[in-house]
C-alpha cells in the first residue's frame, strides 16, 4: 500500500507548544469557553497582524456573521461577496436575510476583480440600492489587489470585510491580509495553515465593535444578577482548550509558511518545462502563506485526469472552488463579470501541500502529474 498524502493535513509542533497551554487549561480546570488561553490568543495574534482588537469565535463562519451584523447588514441590504471561494464565505449573508451579489476574479491575483467591482457599484447606484458591505476573500493564501478594492470601497462609503481564512500571515504590500478592511477573517479550521481543530478570530479597527462582537456571542447576555437578554445572542465564543492549541500554533508560523513556500517552489519548478501547467500567480507585491500550491491546466489535459491519477496512488488534491452563482442555492442571486472564476474553477486544481509531506512525497506527487501531462 503507497503512504496516504493528504491536501493539507493538521500539524501540531514539534516543540509540544500546544501541551504547554493545554496542561494549563487542565491545571486550572478551565475548560470551558472563555478563559486566560482565549484572551492571550486574542491579543498575541492581534499584535501578530497588527490589529487593533479582536474576538476568537468558534469558526470563520460566526466571523464573517458577526462582521456582517456588526456593519449593520440585515433583511433586503445588498452585500457584494467575491464569487471564487467557499459557501463559507456567502452563507452568513442569508443568515442575515440580505441578498448577495457575487464579483467576478481576476486572472492576476485569482481574487475580487475590481474592474467587476466597480462595474457593480455602478450598477446598484444606478438601482439606488447601494451594498451594506463588501466581502473580499484571500483564497489559497493569495491576497486581492486591496489597493484599487479599498480605494473603491471608501469613495462609496461602504464596509469591507476581509476573508483571509485562508491567508494568515500572507502580506501586501508588507501589511497583513486581514488588517486593510473595517474587519478581518481567520480561520483554524483543521486544514489551514495553522489549526485549533475548529476556530476562527473576527479583527475589527474598531475595539467598541469587537466588544460588541464578544456580547452577542456569548448570547448577548445583558449585565445583570438574572439571565436578561435584550438582543438576539450567539453561542459562538472559542473554547479555552483550543485556544491553548492557536496559542502553541502561531508560534510555528513562520516555520509552516517556510514550508508552504518550499512545496510550492518545487513544484513550480519541477513542472516548468511543462506547457500545459501555470502555477497560481505571485505578485512582486504579494508574499503569500502559499497554503495550497495551485495550477491551471491548458491543453488536452484536464484536472480530472490528474485528480483520478492521484487518488488512485492516495495522493488527495482538489479542484479550485465552483463559483458561488454557479451553486444551485445560489442560481438566481446576481452575478458582475466576465467568467474569469468560472474559467479558473474548469481549469484549476489544488495539488497537495501538506506541511509534513519529504522531498520523496513530493517526487512522487510531481512525477504523477508529469506522467499524465505527457501521456504515459
Amino acid at each position: 500500500m503507497n503512504k496516504k498524502i493528504f491536501l493539507s493535513s493538521p500539524h501540531m509542533s514539534e516543540e509540544g507548544y500546544e501541551m504547554e497551554y493545554i496542561q494549563e487549561a487542565f491545571r486550572t480546570n478551565w475548560i470551558a469557553p472563555l478563559g486566560t488561553n482565549v484572551n492571550e490568543f486574542e491579543k498575541e495574534l492581534a499584535a501578530m497582524v497588527g490589529a487593533t482588537s479582536a474576538a476568537a469565535l468558534n469558526n470563520g463562519t460566526a466571523a464573517i456573521h458577526m462582521a456582517l451584523k456588526a456593519a449593520g447588514a440585515g433583511e433586503g441590504d445588498i452585500v457584494f461577496c467575491q464569487t471564487f471561494t467557499f459557501s463559507a464565505s456567502a452563507n452568513p449573508i442569508k443568515y442575515l436575510h440580505a441578498i448577495p451579489v457575487f464579483i467576478d476574479s481576476d486572472y492576476e491575483t485569482w481574487n475580487m476583480s475590481s474592474t467587476a467591482l466597480q462595474k457593480a457599484f455602478d450598477q446598484y447606484k444606478a438601482l439606488g440600492k447601494m451594498p451594506k458591505a463588501v466581502i473580499v476573500v484571500h483564497l489559497y493564501g493569495l491576497s486581492a489587489d486591496m489597493d484599487k478594492i479599498m480605494e473603491l470601497c471608501k469613495q462609496n462609503g461602504v464596509t469591507v470585510i476581509e476573508d483571509a481564512a485562508e491567508s494568515l500571515g500572507t502580506l501586501y504590500k508588507g501589511k497583513h491580509t486581514g488588517t486593510f478592511g473595517d474587519y478581518g477573517v481567520y480561520s483554524f479550521n483543521g486544514n489551514k495553515i495553522i489549526t485549533t481543530s475548529g476556530g476562527g478570530m473576527l479583527v475589527a479597527k474598531d475595539p467598541e465593535r469587537i466588544d460588541k462582537v464578544k456580547f452577542w456571542s456569548t448570547q448577548a447576555r445583558d449585565q445583570a444578577r438574572h439571565y436578561q437578554h435584550s438582543e438576539l445572542g450567539y453561542n459562538y465564543r472559542l473554547s479555552n482548550v483550543l485556544a491553548g492549541i492557536g496559542r502553541g500554533q502561531l508560534k510555528v508560523l513562520s516555520k509552516r509558511i517556510e514550508k508552504k513556500k518550499e512545496i510550492f517552489t518545487f513544484y513550480q519548478t519541477a513542472f516548468s518545462d511543462l506547457p500545459q501547467i501555470t502555477m497560481m500567480p505571485v505578485n512582486a507585491w504579494n508574499e503569500p502563506n502559499y497554503w495550497l500550491s495551485c495550477i491551471t491546466l491548458q491543453g488536452n489535459v484536464k484536472p480530472i485526469d490528474l485528480l483520478l491519477a492521484l487518488e488512485k496512488e492516495e495522493i488527495e488534491a482538489r479542484p479550485l472552488w465552483k463559483p458561488m452563482h454557479l451553486q444551485p442555492y445560489y442560481k438566481d442571486c446576481d452575478f458582475v463579470g466576465e467568467g474569469v472564476a468560472e474559467d479558473l474553477y474548469h481549469k484549476g486544481l489544488c495539488l497537495p501541500s501538506d506541511t509534513k509531506m519529504t522531498k520523496d512525497d513530493l517526487r512522487r506527487v510531481a512525477q504523477i502529474v508529469i506522467d499524465v501531462c505527457k501521456g504515459k
